[in-house]
């Protein structure tokens, strides 16, 4: 293993000796990788979110507006499939990185693979468009869940500072996500900066493409600054010693269920013989919840709780998950998007969830730590999740039928989103928290890539929900509100009667 600081990459990623995993160096008395990762994943998120909040607003605007010129349909199920593939490649990310390349040294391939991505989406071509998506997937699928375990990697076991590591780490993540839109969201749709364009002799159309290039110029601050500071992690996410033996041949399983899935999905996106398939979302968790659920063994009950958590998790990310497309169009083409006079682009709402996060987290974190034994079980919160996502779309439903009358206030889309980020605080940090604690110490990395697809799944189904969206009938479109609503709160229910069975499946974890 080579040390030199005259090589500042070598082959290992390992410039300098090892540091302790109890270091106290860093911001707060935290180990001073943590500053590393926050600022790594904040940009990484930067580049993310900056480009999604474009991604289907690119793909309807017309050819002469620069865009692509597809109807919502197409757009949406691209969409869909998109976000899907990003969640989905975490799985071979994340196997990868445990048994070739080592979490650090994936890091810094992924981000690179993103950067690229991202400056490819700035050419002006819609082959450059696809092949940038492919490149921003496979490198978000390698960065993404390594860079996760590297923050749990900082601390020993039973570390106190654990916990508001993670914190710190999700509050970069937010403060990516936020800034992010603000500012692609200006290049891409702001008259001002069209007019800048104009008078440098620029087609102000090309505009969309000046946004997706600042977000892979996010992308190449987050890896500038992770290899600077790479000395911090010098003591984790080390590669496996050359002499283990490489599973080639679990790779090859790993990469050929993604590549199964994903070409399971495409069918029923272009084929309507085969639409069927996008029951077994539902069915097969379903499946898997009552063969495990009869068996008398704990680790079998244990993971029919989490195909339980991860079906509810499906359910929720195909509504929240809309914010991107459905919202995303609501925003733009039905919302009146001014604030006291100020005409803002639509993509600034991209970053209402975000700051909602920031300001609400806090105050969550607060008031379990404050109930103590008291707070609610995981299935309870989890049931609370999907009562507020629920009630997210039930109050676009007035907001639709508002759009007969013209463009409504941008108070519907701030609204709906204090909601879904009131569900999603319910939800989504539980259920990562409760996926580690029910796992079997040997299934850890199942039960992950369980949570993991549940996320991909629950991601395309949006995108396949959001094909339904019209910006032409407001009836319509509160119809189309309100039977998703309905259908979250069928679920809600299911959940709730369930409860206490889920929790004996538990078998103590709360």
């Amino acid at each position: 293993m080579s040390s030199s600081p005259a090589s500042p990459l070598p082959s290992d990623l390992s410039p300098v000796p090892t540091l302790s995993p109890h270091d106290t160096g860093g911001l707060g008395g935290h180990p001073r990788g943590l500053t590393n990762l926050f600022f790594t994943e904040m940009w990484e998120r930067f580049s993310y979110y900056g480009m999604r909040a474009l991604l289907t607003l690119f793909m309807v605007a017309p050819a002469a507006a620069g865009g692509l010129g597809y109807d919502t349909k197409r757009a949406t199920l691209i969409y869909g499939t998109y976000t899907m593939t990003v969640y989905m490649l975490s799985i071979p990310g994340g196997f990868l990185a445990d048994n070739f390349l080592g979490a650090r040294a994936s890091v810094l391939y992924g981000g690179l693979v993103i950067a690229a991505g991202h400056f490819t989406l700035a050419l002006q071509s819609e082959s450059a468009f696809y092949l940038g998506l492919v490149l921003i997937a496979l490198g978000t699928g390698l960065l993404k869940p390594n860079i996760s375990s590297m923050v749990g990697s900082l601390y020993g076991n039973g570390d106190p500072r654990r916990d508001a590591g993670f914190s710190i780490f999700y509050m970069g993540i937010n403060l990516g996500a936020f800034s992010s839109p603000l500012l692609t969201g200006w290049l891409a749709q702001s008259d001002q900066f069209k007019v800048m364009l104009t008078g440098w002799g620029l087609d102000p159309n090309h505009s969309w493409h000046w946004g997706f290039a600042a977000a892979g110029v996010g992308m190449t601050c987050g890896i500038v600054i992770y290899i600077l500071q790479l000395g911090r992690l010098a003591h984790v996410g080390l590669a496996p010693a050359r002499d283990i033996p490489r599973p080639w041949g679990k790779l090859l399983g790993v990469l050929l269920g993604a590549a199964i899935l994903f070409a399971l999905v495409r069918l029923s996106d272009t084929n309507k013989n085969f639409a069927w398939i996008r029951y077994g979302y539902v069915v097969v968790p379903v499946l898997a919840i009552i063969w495990l659920g009869l068996k008398a063994d704990l680790d079998s009950k244990r993971l029919a709780a989490v195909f339980v958590f991860a079906l509810a998790a499906i359910i929720f990310w195909a509504i929240f998950e809309q914010a991107g497309s459905t919202i995303s169009l609501f925003g733009d083409q039905l919302t009146n998007c001014e604030f006291f006079g100020y005409k803002f682009p639509s993509a600034w709402f991209q970053s209402v969830n975000s700051l909602f996060v920031i300001l609400l987290a806090p105050l969550f974190a607060w008031l379990w730590v404050r109930m103590g034994d008291r707070q609610p079980s995981a299935p309870i919160k989890f049931t609370l999740g999907l009562v507020f996502l629920g009630l997210s779309f039930v109050l676009m439903v007035p907001a639709a039928k508002l759009t007969v009358d013209g463009k409504v206030s941008p108070l519907w889309i701030v609204g709906l989103f204090f909601l879904q980020t009131v569900g999603e605080l319910m939800l989504s940090p539980v259920g990562l928290s409760t996926m580690t604690k029910l796992a079997p110490a040997k299934l850890l990395g199942l039960v992950m890539g369980i949570w993991f697809l549940a996320a991909a799944l629950g991601n395309k189904l949006a995108g396949v929900l959001a094909a339904e969206f019209t910006s032409t009938d407001g009836n319509a479109l509160a119809h189309f509100f309100l039977v998703q609503a309905a259908w979250v709160g069928v679920a809600t229910l299911v959940l709730l009667a369930f409860a206490p069975w889920v929790k004996k499946l538990m078998g103590g974890v709360k």
